[in-house]
């Protein structure tokens, strides 16, 4: 079973491209508009990663953040924002945010992101622990 990657981003057409690519990379992606839409996706269930943009209409991004945390706390979230902000990108890292990467970051970046809050979470659920990424 591919892993499962939920993907939430208000450009829709970023959204597309990114979803396009991550899906030639054999991951099964779940792709949300908003927070609010995003937060329906998750609870579906088996989301192993999160891409969560931080400036989006209705539900902002540290709120879904926070919520996809107490629904899950293994969930590995990495932030992907067009918008740098110190002060959100501590709290997002705070709150338990992998990594806080902004656009535009390079498609290679991004993957070796995905993969190292994979090998983090299943880490986790096995019993082992590895170093937080610290990336951003």
């Amino acid at each position: 079973m591919a892993t499962k990657i939920l993907l939430v981003d208000d450009e829709r057409e970023f959204r597309e491209t990114l979803a396009k690519l991550l899906d030639r990379r054999d991951y099964d992606v779940l792709v949300a508009g908003d927070g609010s839409q995003a937060l329906g996706l998750f609870l579906q269930g088996d989301v192993e990663a999160v891409i969560l943009d931080m400036k989006m209409p209705g539900l902002h991004g540290i709120e879904t953040l926070r919520e996809i945390k107490r629904l899950d706390p293994a969930a590995e979230v990495i932030i992907l924002t067009g918008h740098l902000v110190k002060s959100t990108e501590q709290e997002g890292l705070r709150l338990g945010a992998f990594a806080y990467l902004t656009k535009p970051c390079s498609f290679q970046e991004l993957l070796e992101t995905i993969e190292a809050a994979l090998r983090r979470r299943r880490a986790r659920m096995s019993g082992d622990h590895e170093p937080r990424s610290g990336a951003s």
